[in-house]
């Protein structure tokens, strides 16, 4: 999704094949003969197109045919060189913008029936009513069963100034009524939440969700929000978790802001070495002294690696949480004609020190195709500006690792079933308003109060160990095993059977937080759903620690720790 200029033309390149094809038409052209390929191969597709369209038996559509194709061509590629449909252009560009034309609300399908999932903070939909829950009938007259989000999507995005009627049965109301709302644009914010943490209140918190235009200006008017509130600031944390990056500018931008001028940030290296280029911060930074922490995990990528591979190559700051995604590959796109783009990878990129964190070996598939992670022993060693050892490949190994605990599956399934959503909606009912998000929490006899909801629903599902029972069952039926050991399958399906309460009250922890974050977001949105799991984030938790520990958090960023 990167941004870079200078690059060949799609219509100059065409150009050139076919004047080379023509150079050579009286020169006998060898197989070794790149250019002769590409023209032979280029025919032979168009004729076999020509031959489809005018003899197959059926009716062919050429636009899905194309795509089929050209997806299956690139397939050979890696994932991030992609064929951007004219229909696929403006999610790709709300992507790299962070903008789209609507009314600012996100739906859900449950059954045959269509809800409206989160509202967007004084957005048209938010404005006009509309909340989390509400049953949505019809829009401009038309029916909704059977539709798809993706067929609604079609239906609520619009130019902005123009106007849908919606009909909506309220979730907190059961009554229905029709609502005119006026499109609008749509702007997602990239810092969804920022506030002041630790014992003090002296350390500020910026959460980055991608790497859009212009958010570098947003986390550096985010950071000069929390400092005019508090001037004494002790140190800053960048949230990047879950962040799957975006603009390599905007990379460079965040670097910036505690990096001083003319610091190395990342350099990117094509196949042609001419058009290799070296990123460096351009401006003052906001604030060079500060102890940093950045927090990653294994969702954090591309865009996001580049500020922590450069804050950990630079001994800027600790990097904390998990190893992240390792992707270490550069994409640009080029327009193809009739709103159509491709996505295509043009270079590697490597941070100050030298290393590129690509995990996926993309050069050296197996033979069945598939793709493996660069080995261990292709890794190499390279050196901080202080000095301590960082590996290539694989992705940013955090200086403090630590891992949360894996979600459970009754949690997963209570969310998968929409019971933490549709109870939220309910409690919201009842509660015309709850505490700040930074300080929300459920009372045992509130969580007991769900409990009791939860017992004439359905919220079973098979662990692990179930699923992989069944699997061996499988196995012995079709080897003819089975019917002599069948007692004892149906012994151990017996121990391993769960109590659905019991596993309730082994993971309450983990439900209750997910399902108090999901009724801060009835009252206060994204950013109230975000702070209130700072509630519970031993990420934090650790970054705010360090801060307040000087001497330990040296000792991160020396040689040998």
């Amino acid at each position: 999704m990167n941004r870079l200029k200078n690059w060949i033309s799609a219509r100059g390149f065409i150009a050139g094949v076919l004047i080379t094809a023509t150079a050579f038409f009286f020169i006998r052209a060898t197989p070794a003969d790149p250019y002769f390929e590409i023209s032979k191969n280029l025919d032979i597709y168009t004729n076999l197109f020509k031959e489809l369209n005018s003899f197959y038996v059926d009716p062919i559509e050429p636009g899905k045919l194309v795509k089929t194709g050209v997806d299956a061509m690139l397939q050979d590629l890696d994932p991030y060189t992609n064929f951007i449909t004219e229909a696929d252009i403006e999610e790709y560009e709300f992507m790299t913008t962070g903008k789209y034309g609507g009314i600012g609300a996100n739906m859900q399908r449950k059954g045959d029936d269509i809800f409206v999932a989160d509202v967007y903070e004084n957005s048209p939909a938010h404005n006009a009513g509309l909340h989390p829950g509400d049953l949505v009938e019809s829009i401009d007259g038309h029916s909704l069963k059977g539709k798809t989000v993706d067929d609604l999507g079609a239906l609520l995005k619009g130019t902005a100034g123009t106007q849908l009627k919606m009909t909506v049965k309220d979730a907190y109301t059961q009554i229905s009524s029709e609502k005119l709302i006026t499109r609008g644009e749509i702007e997602i914010s990239s810092v969804p939440y920022a506030g002041l943490v630790g014992p003090q209140n002296n350390i500020a918190y910026v959460r980055l969700t991608q790497f859009t235009q212009q958010c570098g200006n947003q986390v550096k008017d985010a950071y000069d929000s929390l400092k005019r509130v508090q001037p004494s600031l002790k140190g800053l944390v960048l949230d990047l978790r879950n962040n799957p990056g975006g603009l390599l500018d905007e990379a460079v931008n965040i670097c910036n802001i505690f990096l001083d001028k003319g610091q190395p940030v990342v350099s990117t290296k094509y196949r042609i070495p001419e058009m290799d280029k070296e990123y460096k911060t351009t401006l003052p930074a906001w604030n060079k002294n500060l102890p940093l922490a950045i927090l990653v995990n294994k969702s954090s990528a591309s865009a996001s690696e580049i500020v922590a591979g450069t804050i950990q190559d630079l001994d800027r700051g600790v990097i904390i949480g998990e190893r992240s995604y390792g992707k270490g590959l550069v994409q640009v796109t080029r327009p193809l004609g009739f709103k159509s783009h491709l996505k295509l990878t043009v270079a590697r990129y490597y941070t100050p020190s030298g290393r590129c964190i690509q995990a996926l070996d993309y050069t050296h598939r197996r033979e069945d195709g598939s793709v493996g992670l660069i080995a261990d022993s292709l890794k190499k060693t390279f050196k901080t500006r202080g000095g301590r050892n960082v590996l290539s490949g694989g992705g940013v190994t955090p200086d403090v690792a630590l891992k949360d605990d894996p979600m459970s599956n009754v949690a997963i399934t209570l969310y998968a079933k929409n019971y933490i959503f549709d109870y939220a909606t309910e409690y919201a009912a009842k509660h015309t308003s709850i505490a700040d998000p930074t300080k929300f929490s459920l009372t045992e006899a509130e969580f007991a109060q769900f409990t009791k909801w939860l017992e004439n629903k359905d919220f079973s599902y098979k662990s692990e160990t179930e699923l992989q029972l069944d699997s061996l069952k499988s196995v012995a039926v079709r080897e003819k095993y089975y019917e002599n050991i069948k007692g004892e399958f149906d012994n151990l399906k017996a121990k391993l059977a769960h109590d659905k309460k019991q596993d309730l009250l082994k993971h309450k922890d983990q439900v209750r937080h997910i399902l108090e974050s999901e009724i801060a977001s009835r009252y206060y949105y994204t950013r109230g759903r975000m702070a209130q799991t700072m509630q519970n984030d031993i990420e934090l938790d650790k970054a705010v620690m360090l801060i307040n520990s000087p001497a330990e958090y040296s000792i991160l960023l020396k040689p040998g720790k």
